[in-house]
């Protein structure tokens, strides 16, 4: 797939590097400092866990790195991308080609089927025709779940809805996933179940995979290094 963003990396540049990175936010007229100056570097096919408290600034630094949000200071270079030098229009190609996204929430479109949810992400992504409807299918087999792409979320459980997200997430083929929280609605068996999947993924297709968790026993049992958040700061 060819890229209308500027700089695609190579190989030995990190996946994800983040250097200095601060954000603030006013709530209740309060100033709250959510990161202070957080470096991270993930190469190419890590699988990184953070792990630590609500509230210790985890999901704000998923968001950065997604591109949904800015930084105050510092800078932001994901798959070759320097998120400072991308315009609107850049970074929403950025975060439509480069990464896919899998929150605790689904998501999922009730009144669309499994495929047809799958379906329309990659359309909103700029996939149509033949392509899109190859592209969804694959997604959804290699989740486990064609016997189920023609039901709505109400009649899946809550795993398998997780699972159709994840068919979203990777259906455009993204260099790196991120995951906030993803088996935050699941039981433990189902969760480690999706762990394997995501760790399945990333091992066959290279993507890189930087996840939020509250989790941390199963995140030490699959992801490649454990980093801590407390207190807007980053530690291994």
């Amino acid at each position: 797939q060819q890229s209308d963003l500027p700089g695609d990396s190579d190989r030995i540049s990190p996946e994800i590097d983040v250097q200095g990175l601060s954000r603030t936010y006013e709530v209740g007229g309060q100033k709250v400092l959510a990161l202070r100056g957080v470096d991270l570097t993930v190469q190419r096919g890590e699988f990184v866990g953070v792990v630590g408290v609500s509230g210790s600034g985890k999901s704000t630094l998923l968001h950065l790195i997604g591109g949904l949000d800015s930084p105050d200071i510092g800078e932001i270079t994901v798959a070759g991308r320097d998120l400072r030098k991308l315009n609107a229009f850049q970074k929403s190609l950025y975060r439509r080609q480069a990464t896919g996204f899998v929150f605790q929430s689904f998501y999922l479109v009730p009144n669309l089927t499994a495929l047809q949810n799958v379906r329309l992400a990659l359309t909103l992504q700029g996939v149509y025709g033949r392509d899109r409807e190859r592209r969804a299918m694959d997604a959804i087999e290699r989740v486990g779940m064609s016997h189920r792409a023609n039901h709505h979320p109400g009649q899946l459980s809550g795993g398998e809805q997780q699972r159709i997200t994840v068919a979203r997430a990777i259906a455009n083929r993204p260099r790196v996933l991120l995951a906030d929280e993803p088996t935050g609605n699941l039981d433990q068996s189902t969760a480690r179940s999706l762990m394997q999947l995501l760790d399945e993924i990333r091992r066959e297709s290279e993507m890189t995979i930087l996840m939020v968790t509250h989790d941390e026993p199963l995140a030490r049992d699959f992801c490649d290094r454990l980093l801590r958040m407390s207190d807007g700061s980053l530690a291994d």
